[in-house]
């Protein structure tokens, strides 16, 4: 069943915000004009208001990976690029920053958002009518990008956080590519590869947890995810439409994150195996926050069905990546 279209505003008259799935995008976050019970004072929201904005890219030579990250209280940024041929991670960059100074991240999936710190440059563009453009300038690493519109709606969640308040994210589909991918060894045409992104606003608890799964071709694509937003934001892109998948599991050795994964859906619309070939970590901790990454990079395999008495589609070999993500921040 296809889901309805998504609110134009999130929080409705009465404070209460509007939980659920949706299809299409919704307009800027606000999460001041909350009620009881979601509401928090002022001081808690500024340290507990998180939002990112991550884009992918892939085609069958690179695989690229770039975030902005507002904490409320820092932010950060990171990009890498993963050549497909040899496994090799030909660029990994991560720095951090002052919010409002080094970033700003868009209030809405339809925004814009930026980092800059030093000779660093990342620019996320949108012109409100479904295209983007991705600019990045770092060391051995440079990206101009252009992708959409897809061909189906964006996926919004919205639902409450335990020891948080509430938290919305907008999935979108897999999108078309264009531009280049430059690294210190080679250079990459992006040309007929898949883009996708992910845009989250929430206010979410001190400690934060998740497993993430995400791949997509131009026709196909799903969002998995298990942890803090429970199955909220589990989702199927097929056939235009997109389709709410119920929660997902995901065994894994979390000893050797390298090994194949197996992921599947509680609703039986989804078994997967994912067999990573590389993976970027970045582990982080200090006397006041702490992080612990981990994205492999691999490709799955298996079958997808928009509902239990439609036939299974296969996946091939379907290029994206896992998360297994904890932060106290």
């Amino acid at each position: 069943m296809s889901l309805p279209a998504a609110p134009a505003r999130l929080v409705g008259a009465d404070g209460q915000p509007l939980l659920g799935r949706y299809a299409g995008q919704t307009g800027p976050i606000d999460w001041t004009g909350l009620a009881a019970p979601f509401a928090r004072r002022r001081l808690w929201r500024r340290f507990h208001h998180k939002r990112w904005h991550y884009v992918a890219l892939c085609t069958e030579r690179v695989f690229c990976a770039v975030a902005i990250v507002d904490l409320g209280w820092a932010c950060t940024a990171f990009a890498y690029a993963f050549d497909r041929g040899d496994g090799d991670m030909l660029a990994n960059f991560s720095q951090d920053g002052l919010p409002g100074r080094s970033a700003r991240l868009a209030d809405h999936a339809g925004g814009d958002s930026w980092f800059r710190r030093g000779g660093d440059r990342i620019a996320i563009d949108s012109d409100g009518a479904g295209r983007y453009e991705l600019s990045l300038r770092c060391e051995f690493l440079e990206i101009d990008a252009a992708f959409g519109p897809g061909a189906a709606p964006l996926l919004l969640a919205t639902g409450p956080v335990a020891r948080g308040s509430v938290h919305a994210t907008q999935k979108s589909s897999g999108m078309p590519l264009t531009g280049e991918v430059r690294t210190w060894r080679e250079e990459y045409d992006l040309a007929g590869g898949v883009a996708s992104f992910d845009y989250s606003n929430g206010l979410l608890a001190r400690e934060t947890a998740w497993r993430w799964a995400s791949a997509h071709s131009l026709d196909m694509g799903f969002n998995l995810q298990a942890g803090y937003f429970r199955g909220h934001e589990n989702a199927l892109w097929l056939d235009g439409e997109v389709h709410a998948l119920a929660p997902a599991h995901f065994l894994y050795d979390s000893s050797d994150p390298l090994a194949p994964w197996h992921i599947f859906t509680e609703d039986d619309l989804l078994e997967l195996h994912f067999t990573p070939e590389g993976a970027r970590r970045d582990n982080k901790k200090n006397w006041f926050a702490a992080s612990r990454y981990l994205q492999p990079v691999g490709t799955f395999s298996g079958w997808v069905r928009s509902a239990p008495d439609q036939p299974k589609r296969i996946v091939t070999q379907m290029m994206g990546v896992t998360e297994d993500h904890s932060s106290r921040w």
